[in-house]
């Protein structure tokens, strides 16, 4: 399994962060302040310069009042569509 840092994937699970928080009016200190963080956090997770371990992950997703499983089945369903053969 190759790394995952700046992988396709990676930067879909990331830009569906993004949107996320955004779609949910949410600025990056107000998810910080959830979370009990700097700024800075969310900003460097959200660029890709941090990466969350999967309990970070859920209290992420908890912080913008989204369920984790929500998120992973949205960034699935993507993956899913790409991977279809035009008929």
């Amino acid at each position: 399994m190759a790394k995952s840092l700046r992988s396709p994937r990676q930067r879909q699970l990331l830009e569906l962060l993004v949107k996320t928080r955004q779609s949910r009016g949410l600025t990056q200190a107000a998810v910080a302040a959830r979370l009990g963080k700097p700024q800075s956090f969310v900003a460097k997770v959200e660029c890709g310069e941090r990466r969350l371990d999967v309990i970070e992950f859920i209290e992420l997703a908890l912080a913008m009042k989204v369920r984790p499983v929500d998120l992973i089945a949205r960034l699935e369903s993507a993956r899913a569509s790409k991977r279809k053969v035009p008929k």
